[in-house]
């Protein structure tokens, strides 16, 4: 019996499981927007919103636990120059999980994961055309 054991295996050893999350946080970081699997997707949500709140702290000590999980210095500044401070008022929730159907080979349920005010953002870029 799994009783209040926390965490998926899919079916990997934990080395394996481990960069696997640790590439889809990284992706998920670099396009602010990923489909994976729904497992994977809810998985990933901890990870992410962590490295978000290294992110708002802002320090060198957070800069270095996030550069542990990201293992890029670019995706490390882009998350404390232009995440993070998306969310400055914002206390936790700052991914979405969206289902998005089954895929077709296994029937896998797949799902959208992606920051919350990312694509709030970008939808506000684009002006509304004035009526006359």
């Amino acid at each position: 019996m799994r009783h209040k054991v926390s965490g998926r295996k899919f079916g990997r050893e934990k080395g394996h499981r481990n960069l696997m999350l640790k590439n889809l946080v990284a992706s998920l970081v670099k396009h602010e927007r990923i489909n994976t699997t729904q497992a994977r997707a809810k998985e990933i949500r901890s990870l992410a919103e962590k490295i978000i709140t290294y992110g708002k702290k802002g320090s060198v000590h957070y800069r270095r636990l996030a550069f542990k999980v990201l293992k890029n210095r670019g995706l490390v500044k882009k998350v404390f120059d232009e995440i993070a401070p998306r969310f400055e008022t914002t206390e936790g929730g700052y991914t979405r999980v969206l289902k998005n159907g089954y895929r077709r080979g296994d029937c896998a349920p797949m799902a959208i994961i992606e920051f919350t005010q990312g694509s709030e953002k970008k939808a506000e870029a684009k002006p509304k055309p004035k009526k006359k």
